[in-house]
């Protein structure tokens, strides 16, 4: 199938890279970098080995860019203005629009720009980031987990998940509310809290009181999803997730790079839309209250 990556930083740049590198075709939007990446390619430093894409298909329009089957969108949400300027030249009927996005209620948004689109949700499970051009510094894991939000050619929905498989990506089929708590329960707490404290993930948990607070923020996250009908995150998934960042290198998280580099930081789908939902089902989420005002404050 014929790909689309709109967003080419860290996450898209790194899917985008690994399907290209995996035979696929695959046309690169860029901002930026677009200069660069035309002379110089696209290169990811990766803790699974490093590679390059010299014969970049870079552009820096989607004016100009051809349909395609599957659009890749690794936007931060605070940018999900321009979807309407960007996507309609790429789409054909069948398109699948596969939202690589942070937080809870961006699948909604966007159908309602886009009805009819077909979307995915693709929830990554990876340590990287873009702080140079042409450069994706791929840290640590790289899987990634996609629900079905609103696809109808189930076959062509398949093949997607196949082509990420076959490009060396780790790959799961999951049910699309699952998909975006379960997430959620790694994204909120590190997130806000990496920006609260001024810190990496690593030194938020070598302090056992910090750990504890991360544990019971997590457990309310979890705890919410329950709230909103998701059954299949137990509480030790918490445990889980705090000993796959243990075993993480120290991270920022991108909350935290954005608020270090000054950029819009993505407070609505991460945590006003989570936890307006969650309070329309009956639960209130007091810590999480607590990071949005937090971080609110921080963005003034």
């Amino acid at each position: 199938m014929k790909y689309a990556v709109i967003g080419t930083g860290a996450i898209g740049g790194y899917y985008g890279a690994m399907l290209a590198r995996g035979g696929h075709e695959v046309h690169f939007l860029f901002h930026n970098d677009y200069d660069y990446v035309c002379q110089h390619g696209l290169h990811v430093k990766s803790c699974n080995g490093d590679f390059h894409i010299d014969d970049v298909k870079a552009y820096n329009s989607t004016l100009e860019m051809p349909k395609v089957d599957v659009v890749i969108v690794g936007l931060k949400t605070t940018n999900n203005a321009l979807l309407p300027s960007l996507l309609p030249s790429l789409l054909k009927e069948d398109t699948i629009v596969l939202l690589i996005q942070n937080g809870i209620g961006v699948e909604d948004d966007v159908q309602a720009m886009f009805p009819g689109v077909q979307l995915a949700a693709g929830l990554a499970f990876i340590c990287s980031a873009k702080t140079e051009p042409g450069v994706v510094n791929h840290q640590f894991y790289g899987s990634i987990n996609i629900g079905n939000y609103s696809c109808r050619d189930i076959k062509r929905y398949e093949m997607m998940l196949a082509d990420f498989e076959d490009s060396g990506v780790s790959v799961r089929n999951v049910e699309y509310n699952e998909a975006r708590w379960r997430k959620a329960v790694w994204n909120m707490p590190f997130n806000g809290m990496t920006v609260v404290m001024n810190t990496q993930t690593s030194n938020l948990l070598s302090v056992p009181e910090m750990r504890r607070i991360v544990h019971n923020q997590m457990l309310e996250v979890i705890h919410a999803a329950w709230a909103c009908g998701v059954e299949n995150i137990s509480e030790n998934f918490a445990d889980a997730m705090i000993k796959s960042t243990l075993d993480m290198v120290p991270y920022s998280p991108s909350m935290k790079l954005d608020f270090d580099f000054h950029r819009p930081m993505e407070i609505n789908y991460l945590y006003t839309r989570p936890v307006q939902i969650a309070h329309n089902h009956g639960f209130i989420m007091h810590q999480m209250q607590m990071l949005e005002v937090q971080l609110k404050f921080l963005a003034r």
